[in-house]
């Protein structure tokens, strides 16, 4: 096979008009030659960090959808389904993934369960750690989520650390607002990059300290106007990611929305592309083609250089979108799952008023982090309920692996005016997750993830929509663009009809229980301090 067209030499900084000739899957030279057309050729993109759990797709169909996007592989991290399955979980990931010839790079989930103040469906020890390791499908540790674990030198977290340095494998981070000495301390204990900058200052410091810096935009967590001023300077030292992406999100786009965005802001087109498609493959030793003889055959066509709409991707040689249009066919998905809770009644979530005052999460419209405020509580009847003229609604986290009392707490700016909604993807234990009006509507919701054994439901009076995430309760088994339009149907029936004004309701409430992220959380155990690590009381003040 032969492809003509302008070469994008990244790390050269040059394009020239050029022939690609590929033999069995690989490159076997890359050519000046004569002639013109208005077509570029550069390599394929690549998503540094993902869950790719959050599509709510399994590998095989988020494979498909990635690739008219131009994005012909990602860095993984399979500790979604993990935290529910343990490294069976990561086994299925590897196994969907290989059904297509789609590039991707799981890591070895680093903290399963993320903390021991949740109920998760699993552990992975060191010993797990160790047997990941030794796998050649699995090229890198996973996010060090418990950055406490690093600075207090806990055993565990060392030992795990110590397992991936023996493998020579890359480390990566997440370490939220850590500055100072004790950034240096995290990093010094081999950890190599972190995707949760929130500020520029917080970034700067990092790459400083030798740390490389994952862009993330996804569809909960938008760091990109914040962080993209530093690629000028690092062009070597970044990445881009979407960490977590959701399908309707995914229909529209992925990295290479980045791109074009990096590039309207003023960014030079080499560096906009070296953090897209060099930097990954060469932190995390990927076997993704670079546009080099003797590479494989991974790379992208497009006549579009503005806002990199993709005319063609191929991987191995093999031609796998075109035109906007997937190539890689369905297959069948085999469900697995963990799931152990019954049906819940209205009273399971009535919360007994003790005093006067309650601490109250406050979600951030585009960010994981969260804020906490102490606000009288409404109390009718001697409970606590919904302030909706207020916008302080009842949360809930429900353990889905035993039968337990639901924890409760109250949370602001979801905006919604009637009904509730739930999820099964409650990061990172996946216990189902809660926000509503009333009683009723909550547990309507909560018995609609249940009896489907895992999902995202939205109940206004008599209408109740779900979709259904049977595969280990977070993902679909069925076709991803029509899990993207389903879910596009719930989402715009919660923003339109029940009021919330959120960007992405669904996605943000999945970080709602995420306890590693400052600052007020909710686990199935109870009202957690992201700031203290420890447990706080829902009620404060004086008695009621």
């Amino acid at each position: 096979m032969e492809i003509q067209g302008n070469v994008i030499d990244i790390e050269n900084r040059k394009t020239y008009f050029g022939t690609i000739v590929v033999k069995d899957g690989i490159i076997q030279s890359v050519e000046p030659t004569t002639g013109s057309n208005d077509v570029y050729i550069l390599p394929g993109f690549v998503d540094a960090h993902v869950h790719i759990e959050s599509s709510m797709l399994v590998p095989s169909e988020f494979a498909r959808m990635a690739v008219v996007h131009g994005t012909v592989a990602t860095v993984s991290d399979p500790h979604e389904i993990a935290n529910v399955m343990g490294i069976a979980g990561v086994y299925y990931m590897i196994k969907n993934g290989k059904q297509t010839p789609f590039k991707f790079n799981f890591g070895a989930p680093s903290c399963v369960p993320a903390t021991s103040f949740e109920t998760a469906g699993a552990v992975i020890g060191v010993e797990g750690i160790e047997e990941l390791m030794q796998n050649p499908d699995i090229p890198y540790l996973a996010e060090m989520m418990n950055y406490p674990g690093v600075l207090f030198e806990d055993p565990e977290v060392l030992a795990k650390i110590a397992v991936a340095k023996k493998y020579g494998k890359p480390i990566d981070g997440h370490a939220p607002g850590l500055r100072g000495e004790d950034a240096k301390k995290y990093i010094a204990a081999g950890i190599s990059t972190d995707h949760e900058c929130f500020t520029y200052e917080e970034a700067h410091e990092k790459l400083q300290n030798g740390m490389k810096i994952l862009i993330r935009e996804g569809s909960a967590a938008k760091n990109f106007e914040a962080l993209i001023d530093l690629l000028p300077q690092y062009p070597d030292r970044m990445m881009f990611c979407s960490d977590d992406k959701h399908p309707d999100d995914l229909i529209v786009g992925h990295i290479n929305q980045l791109a074009a965005r990096a590039l309207k802001k003023g960014c030079d087109l080499y560096d906009v592309l070296q953090a897209c498609c060099i930097n990954p493959v060469k932190h995390y030793n990927l076997n993704v083609g670079l546009l080099k003889p003797g590479d494989p055959a991974d790379f992208i066509l497009t006549r579009d250089l503005t806002e990199f709409k993709i005319d063609a991707c191929y991987i191995n040689g093999t031609l796998l979108a075109e035109n906007g249009k997937t190539k890689i066919p369905s297959t069948p998905v085999a469900v697995v799952n963990n799931f152990n809770t019954s049906l819940k009644n209205p009273e399971a979530f009535a919360v007994k008023a003790s005093h006067k005052n309650i601490q109250v999460i406050a979600a951030i419209n585009g960010e994981i982090v969260t804020d906490s405020s102490i606000v009288p509580a409404k109390i009718e009847n001697g409970m606590a309920v919904s302030d909706i003229a207020n916008d302080v609604l009842k949360m809930t986290v429900v353990n889905r692996y035993s039968e337990a009392v639901p924890a409760m707490a109250f949370i602001k700016n979801f905006g919604l005016k009637n009904g509730a909604i739930a999820s099964c993807v409650g990061h990172d234990s996946h216990n189902i997750i809660a926000v509503g009006c009333d009683d009723d509507a909550i547990c309507k919701a909560v018995n609609s993830i249940v009896k489907n054994k895992g999902g995202v439901s939205a109940v206004m009076g008599e209408t109740e929509l779900v979709l259904p995430l049977p595969v280990a309760g977070i993902m679909s088994d069925q076709d991803g663009y029509q899990v993207g339009q389903k879910y596009s149907e719930i989402d715009r029936f919660v923003k339109e009809k029940m009021g919330c004004v959120l960007t992405a309701p669904f996605m943000t409430l999945s970080f709602m229980a995420l306890l590693v992220i400052p600052q007020l959380k909710l686990s199935d155990k109870g009202l957690f301090d992201g700031e203290t690590f420890k447990f706080t009381d829902l009620f404060v003040g004086e008695e009621a």
